[in-house]
C-alpha cells in the first residue's frame, strides 16, 4: 500500500477550491511528484496533456486501451504523441479475462445486464488502471462536476481506498462542457471530431452514442441504463468515514 503522502488531504483541496486548473495541477505535482495522468483521450484529458506539457517534469502519462475504441480516439492519440513528444504508456485488458468473458457473454454481453457492463469495464478498465498506477502516489483525472449525477459533489483531491489510498487529482472539477472546448480550440489541442458530432463524453465505440439536444452530458455513455449506474468503476468514491 501507498503510504499517504499529505495529512490533512482536505485542508489542501480547499486551499485550492477555485484555483486554475493549471495551478492545481503544478501544486499536486508538487506535492505528489510520482502522479500519473490518466488521459481517456477526451476533451478534458488532451487539455490536462497539454497543461502538463508546460511543466518543467510533466507527470507519467498512460491511456488504458479497451481494444473497443473509436478509430478517431486512436487519431487523437498520435496527434498528441506527434505535438507534443511526450511518452503516453498504454495498458491493455488481460487477453483471457477478455476471451472467457466474450465465450461466456458473447461479444456485446454488456447489454444484458448491469452487471455484466460493469463486468466488461472491470476486466477492459479498471484492472489496467491498477497495473497502471503501481507505483504513483496520486493519480490526475479529467473530471468535472457538471459532467452528471455521479459527479457533482467531488472535491479537487480525494483518498482513492481501491488503489492503496493514492490521492486523486481533478483540475476541472469546475470547468463546464464550454470551458473545455474553449481552452482546446485556443491552445489548438489535437483533440477528437466527435465532440463536435454530438459526443460530448467518448468511452468505447459500442458503448457511446451521441446526445440529443438538452440531454445530460454523460447521456451518451450506457444510454440504456439509468442514470445513477453510468460510471465503469474507475471513480468509486472514498469509503464514508474514511479518513483523509
Amino acid at each position: 500500500m501507498v503510504e499517504r503522502p499529505t495529512p490533512n488531504l482536505k485542508a489542501f483541496a480547499a486551499s485550492l477550491e477555485g484555483a486554475a486548473p493549471e495551478t492545481i495541477l503544478a501544486a499536486a505535482l508538487d506535492r505528489y511528484p510520482n502522479a500519473a495522468l490518466a488521459c481517456s483521450l477526451g476533451l478534458e484529458d488532451v487539455a490536462l496533456v497539454h497543461m502538463a506539457s508546460l511543466l518543467p517534469k510533466p507527470p507519467r502519462i498512460f491511456v488504458l486501451d479497451t481494444g473497443r475504441l473509436h478509430p478517431e480516439t486512436y487519431d487523437v492519440l498520435e496527434a498528441l504523441r506527434q505535438r507534443y513528444g511526450l511518452p503516453i504508456e498504454l495498458y491493455f485488458p488481460q487477453a483471457p479475462a477478455v476471451e472467457a468473458y466474450v465465450n461466456a457473454n458473447g461479444p456485446n454481453g454488456f447489454l444484458d445486464s448491469v452487471d455484466l457492463r460493469r463486468e466488461c469495464c472491470r476486466i477492459r478498465k479498471v484492472e489496467p488502471l491498477s497495473r497502471a498506477l503501481a507505483g504513483a502516489d496520486a493519480w490526475i483525472t479529467g473530471l468535472r462536476r457538471a459532467q452528471g449525477p455521479t459527479r457533482t459533489d467531488l472535491s479537487i483531491l480525494e483518498t482513492d481506498e481501491e488503489h492503496g489510498g493514492i490521492v486523486k487529482v481533478s483540475p476541472l472539477l469546475g470547468w463546464s462542457l464550454e470551458d473545455a472546448l474553449a481552452y482546446v480550440k485556443a491552445w489548438k489541442i489535437p483533440h477528437n471530431p466527435l465532440h463536435h458530432r454530438g459526443f460530448p463524453s467518448i468511452g468505447c465505440a459500442p458503448c457511446t452514442r451521441a446526445i440529443e439536444p438538452g440531454e445530460d452530458e454523460r447521456a451518451g455513455r450506457w444510454w440504456w441504463e439509468n442514470p445513477e449506474h453510468k460510471e465503469c468503476g474507475l471513480h468509486r468514491r472514498p469509503t464514508p468515514g474514511a479518513p483523509s
